[in-house]
């Protein structure tokens, strides 16, 4: 350092400068430490998390982890404190901890930090003068190297620089401090006014802990900090101005524990420090003490080959080859991860990104989990989850990955169970989904899991619940249910009840369903509460839980829907119909499961006027006028494919909807609402086919732009194949009406009445070829094809000619 960063500075104290998640930073503070020898080691860090320094020691903590610091009162406020094996912070630690040397983190403790901030956003200050020191100080210096590329500057000057362990191993520091007190001309003693207050506040919290360590006696001090303290921390402060700026800081209840973290979040912009591109690639540096690239192209080939691409050493000799000589090409001391990357791109994936991007998400950025040890302080519910977790054999990975259940197994519905109370709790660790198995069965569940380190917020936050998951999970959906805005909310909600198995809870969701039911007369709100309140009745059996109470409730809300419907569903907007006829289609499918119901207590009688009253409320929105027709054709469909009505009044229905009396428009929402369940019908059907086909051409031509979007869209929504053979059995006749008067089908495009041989023998000739046969005698005058004996009877020709 220079004489003036050096003059306020104690004697024997070493500030070892930093990069946050540097390898080239971490093996420098390892060397330097080696060398220094320090009686205690100070580290940026939340002066609270000191008590939980010892358990980097631990067997069972492996990095990436994180200081996980929280507001007791309110968890959502939440910061993270990432270190992994190649950061100079974890370095530093380990070797304190390993020489039995005392650690303690010197930055300003948490319960200021989420204090200071939500002063800030309960009273927000007028903005501070712009800093005149520029905002990323890595941008800066190498802009004066006359490096463009800041990352690449620092990688080279840095990160690739192996010490060698024969100099000395504090000078890299001194340079450092000396670039950044020129970036930070005064330091504390002129500049004050330049700096952002909360960088003021931390270093003269991190100046008083270094004073404190000195005055203790320790005549051997490293400080391992960010690089742009240094010179905060060199300069010749006044005790009382420290002390006068750090008076009166408001305060907040903290908690803080280690958390496990992931290569994947420190590649993002989260918590504590900036975001790194490539934290498996830093890992390896730090790892490979030689032959870097060669070992990183190792892994690399032996990584594809695991992908099933073709690549072998010789590959790898010429990825070495090419990332040196692209380095040299390029003026770099050691080949970068641009240079890594473009060789593997060009020798290993010949040029395609398709595998490179999978050796960048594996390898480059990578997946690895940390671990925490179980004597790491956590809040109740952590340690029940911890412990659910491991009865039930699912160990939280950074991946995703699918979970199929099978609900009749005991294991398997307790996974369902603890999965649907997280999710309840706003813990998403599982995304339910469809079977992958295509069973449709109540026994079948999917779920897609993936835990991601902010779930331990999540988790913190559901903690105000209770201290077990059962216990938290049925007083938040108590909660939920008192506050609910809506009837689907509550019917959802017993749903949830059932699939989490939280009986305790489901009289309090009961009795808020019937109260909202009975005070709700909205049609369209009982008709989207009914399809969650009937799948609940499915559960009973498979989960071994009680739905009966639900069953009433149910029904009741099935005759209001009944009564309530018609009225309900006249005059309505082209908006207001579209939502009504989702309503219909579930509420129909809800009715069919309420009256499948089989149970003994259920006779048939009860089913069967349930079945009825619903049967009659379809045919009431069938043949009333003052109903849009996209419900009405709805309702017909339903009655058809109930087999309540046959496919003649289907057709009856159809040619009442479609007779010039009816508004174009409105008959072509008929149609979209009739086949809506799918184009099939007309394949089947060709009277229908053939009805359709006569109204579409009559629809007079100054209406045909406002019909036409309506049966885009209805036509649209057919697959490939049903549309292709709906055109072409208009094409070729074969409906009524006009259709059934339409073209024969030896006027159709392609067809003959009768086959052309001639041709036929061309073309068993050209397959007799492809299939490695002799030509087959073809017509006399057909050029290059001449009889050869002995095929005229080949069974296989004889197939292909007819």
């Amino acid at each position: 350092m220079s004489e003036r960063q050096t003059e306020g500075r104690a004697p024997g104290v070493a500030l070892l400068g930093v990069r946050h998640h540097g390898p080239g930073s971490a093996r420098a503070v390892a060397a330097a430490l080696e060398q220094y020898r320090p009686d205690i080691v100070l580290i940026e860090g939340p002066a609270e998390a000191d008590p939980l320094l010892a358990l980097a020691a631990h067997r069972d903590m492996a990095p990436p982890v994180a200081l996980l610091a929280h507001v007791v009162d309110d968890p959502a406020q939440a910061a993270f404190w990432p270190f992994a094996a190649f950061s100079p912070e974890w370095v530093a630690l380990r070797h304190a901890l390993e020489h039995e040397v005392p650690a303690r983190f010197i930055d300003l403790p948490a319960t200021h930090t989420f204090a200071l901030a939500e002063q800030a956003v309960a009273h927000p200050e007028p903005p501070e003068q712009p800093a005149a020191a520029p905002l990323d100080p890595i941008a800066e210096l190498a802009r004066l190297a006359g490096h463009s590329d800041p990352e690449q500057w620092w990688d080279d000057a840095v990160e690739h620089r192996l010490p060698d362990g024969r100099g000395d191993a504090l000078a890299p520091f001194r340079t450092i401090a000396e670039a950044m007190a020129e970036l930070r001309p005064g330091g504390e003693a002129t500049g004050e006014a330049t700096e952002r207050r909360s960088d003021l506040l931390r270093e003269a919290y991190m100046r008083r802990q270094l004073r404190a360590a000195v005055r203790a006696g320790h005549r051997r001090v490293a400080v391992v900090c960010g690089a742009w303290h240094v010179p905060a921390l060199a300069a010749k402060v006044p005790v009382g101005t420290d002390n006068a700026r750090l008076k009166g800081l408001p305060k907040a209840r903290v908690e803080l524990t280690w958390v496990p973290w992931t290569h994947r979040r420190l590649s993002q912009s989260t918590g504590y420090g900036a975001g790194i591109a490539s934290p498996g690639w830093y890992e390896h540096l730090f790892t490979s003490p030689d032959r870097t690239v060669v070992r990183w192209m190792t892994r690399v080939a032996a990584f594809l080959r695991e992908e099933d691409h073709p690549v072998s050493s010789a590959h790898v000799i010429e990825a070495v080859r090419l990332a040196e000589t692209l380095a040299a090409m390029r003026g770099r001391p050691l080949p970068g991860l641009a240079e890594t990357t473009d060789a593997v791109r060009a020798v290993m994936c010949e040029g395609s990104d398709v595998p490179l991007a999978l050796v960048q998400d594996r390898l480059v950025v990578g997946d690895r989990l940390g671990e925490v040890p179980d004597e790491a302080p956590a809040v109740p519910l952590q340690r029940d989850l911890t412990r659910l977790q491991r009865g039930l054999r699912l160990k939280p990975e950074p991946d995703e990955r699918d979970l199929d259940l099978d609900l009749r197994k005991d294991t398997d519905a307790a996974r369902s169970r603890l999965l649907h109370r997280l999710a309840l709790l706003d813990i998403p660790w599982g995304r339910a989904g469809a079977s992958r198995s295509g069973s449709t069965g109540t026994f079948r569940e999917s779920w897609r899991l993936r835990w991601e380190p902010e779930l331990a917020v999540a988790v913190a936050e559901a903690g105000i619940w209770g201290t077990t998951v059962g216990s938290a999970a049925t007083a938040r959906a108590r909660d939920r249910a008192a506050h609910a805005g809506t009837l689907a909310e509550v019917t959802g909600l017993a749903e949830v009840c059932l699939l989490a198995d939280l009986p305790e809870a489901l009289p309090t969701v009961l009795k808020a369903l019937a109260d909202r039911a009975a005070l709700d007369a909205d049609v369209a709100h009982l008709a989207e509460a009914l399809p969650a309140l009937v799948r609940t009745l499915r559960y009973g059996d498979v989960r071994g839980t009680d739905a009966t109470a639900l069953r009433g409730l149910a029904e009741g809300l099935a005759v209001r829907i009944c009564i309530g419907l018609p009225p309900a569903c006249g005059s309505l907007d082209a908006e207001g119909a579209g939502a009504m006829a989702a309503h219909l289609g579930a509420t129909h499918a809800a009715v069919a499961l309420l009256c499948a119901d089989g149970s003994p207590d259920r006779p048939e009688p009860e089913r069967s006027a349930l079945r009825e009253r619903w049967t009659a409320t379809l045919r009431v929105l069938a043949g009333r006028d003052t109903v849009p027709g996209l419900l009405r054709g709805r309702a017909v469909r339903l009655l058809l494919d109930d087999g309540q009505w046959d496919a003649g009044e289907a057709a009856r229905q159809m040619g009442l909807a479609l007779s010039l009396a009816t508004p174009p428009a409105d008959a072509a929402g008929w149609i979209e609402g009739f086949l809506a369940g799918g184009g099939m019908l007309l394949v089947h059907d060709t009277q229908l086919l053939g009805l359709v086909d006569d109204w579409i051409s009559g629809v007079p031509e100054q209406a045909f732009p406002d019909v036409l979007p309506l049966l885009r869209r209805t036509f649209a929504g057919f697959e490939a194949g049903v549309r292709r053979t709906i055109g072409e059995r208009v094409r070729g006749g074969a409906g009524g009406g006009a259709a059934g008067g339409g073209a024969r089908t030896s006027d159709r495009p392609g067809f003959a009445a009768e086959p052309d041989r001639a041709r036929a023998e061309a073309a068993a000739a050209t397959a007799a070829l492809l299939l490695g046969l002799a030509p087959h005698p073809g017509p006399a005058d057909h050029p290059g094809l001449a009889p050869h004996p002995g095929l005229t009877d080949h069974p296989g020709l004889t197939e292909v000619q007819r």
